[in-house]
């Protein structure tokens, strides 16, 4: 028979369990939003949030313990402390939907813990000896709230970390539709269209598009083409030099790109490939091919060779084996791989402006680094050509979104 003892010792009621986690998960976003006081200058705000952060963590400190009602009081009194530093940090500062939401991480925690404190099942539990039963009805009601408050505070954490990734996303959005080129301004003062159809009307951006459409293309044609039959061969095949290169394309993966620029542009010089589609389609294939062979090597495999096996004693050779059975099972890899190469080719800047003299034959990388110059900075058609140049990559992401979440799970489980 289980004493009483050791069952008062199991119990704790939710709410402290919960608090025991969101507030070392507030203490810790807390820290990381001091940067934005820090950028500001503000030296009474910064030392707020500064004591805003020890009041939490001294209240994580401070939870109450069954049968001790004083650490309760005091950590009532802690969560007091707690609001009042975040009302008066928010009325120091300018109003603002943003200053809202950095002191509601200081504001919402404080008022959580005063409210569950001050509960009646905390209440009880601090300041008194339960009985069995009591135990047992509050072990019960533990099982009935404890995922609800697990849920909520994970989901409430996730977004306002999507807030924290989305704010870069909706100045761009504001600077694009801003009249004008300068950075400052409240968000939503202003619009104007002006940006977009500058970009959109001339003729440079239509070159730059249409010479990365060429080479991300190209580069991902091409990479496929080897890198399918180099991971067949390494995930099936027993050869010399398997190890050993496969082990090397790991190693060239660790150097950065900047090391070989010289060799690969008096290589480009020599072959005449300077100022072409082709000279930098051959370079980021080059870039690519390690990864792209891991990643089909992967997948490979996990798929069963019973089915090779199979189709072998059906009749089929090698090549259409792979080609009618193998091949149509790793199209979700396939395509994975072949929109990262395609981003990697999109993306790239550092060889498109070596190999790339000629305003011809920019890639939209190197185009949009042309929009600043050091006697004027467009930012405004700067933004609004970067979220031009980001709506392909995200429309492809969008709809090859379930070949990519199947590919990338297959590619992680041994089959």
């Amino acid at each position: 028979m289980i004493s009483e003892r050791i069952i008062r010792a199991w119990y704790t009621p939710v709410e402290v369990l919960t608090l025991r986690t969101w507030l070392v998960v507030a203490t810790i976003v807390n820290v990381l939003l001091l940067t934005f006081d820090y950028l500001r200058g503000d030296e009474e705000i910064l030392l707020i949030g500064f004591l805003a952060c020890a009041s939490i963590a001294a209240l994580r400190a401070s939870l109450p313990v069954a049968n001790n009602p004083n650490q309760r009081n005091i950590a009532l009194v802690i969560s007091l402390v707690v609001i009042s530093l975040g009302f008066y940090r928010l009325i120091l500062m300018p109003n603002s939907v943003f200053n809202i939401w950095l002191n509601a991480w200081i504001i919402v925690p404080g008022i959580i813990s005063l409210f569950w404190l001050s509960n009646r099942a905390v209440s009880v539990w601090a300041t008194r000896e339960l009985s069995v039963s009591a135990i047992e009805y509050g072990l019960k009601r533990n099982f009935e709230l404890q995922k609800k408050h697990q849920s909520i505070g994970s989901h409430t954490t996730l977004l306002h970390f999507v807030v924290i990734t989305l704010i870069p996303i909706v100045w761009i959005f504001d600077i694009a539709l801003s009249p004008g080129n300068a950075l400052g301004g409240e968000i939503g003062d202003s619009f104007s269209t002006e940006h977009f159809s500058k970009i959109l009307e001339g003729d440079s951006f239509w070159i730059w598009f249409r010479n990365s459409l060429i080479v991300s293309i190209g580069t991902s044609l091409l990479g496929l083409v080897i890198a399918i039959p180099a991971g067949y061969a390494f995930s099936r095949y027993k050869f010399t030099g398997r190890d050993v290169s496969m082990f090397a394309f790991l190693l060239v993966q660790m150097f950065p790109g900047i090391i070989i620029l010289v060799p690969y542009f008096l290589v480009m010089k020599t072959l005449g490939l300077l100022n072409s589609h082709l000279g930098l389609i051959l370079a980021y294939c080059v870039t690519a091919l390690p990864l792209c062979v891991w990643m089909l090597k992967g997948f490979f495999d996990t798929v069963p060779r019973e089915l090779e096996e199979a189709a072998t004693l059906d009749g089929c050779n090698q090549f259409q084996v792979f080609t009618k059975v193998v091949l149509p099972l790793s199209l979700p890899a396939v395509a994975v791989t072949a929109l990262f190469s395609f981003l990697a080719a999109w993306n790239e800047f550092l060889l498109a402006l070596t190999f790339n003299t000629s305003n011809d034959m920019y890639t939209l990388p190197v185009g949009l680094a042309s929009l600043i110059s050091s006697t004027g900075q467009a930012w405004g058609d700067f933004a609004a050509a970067s979220i031009l140049v980001s709506l392909p990559v995200a429309l492809l992401f969008l709809f090859f979104q379930k070949f990519l979440i199947e590919g990338l799970a297959a590619g992680g489980v041994k089959g």
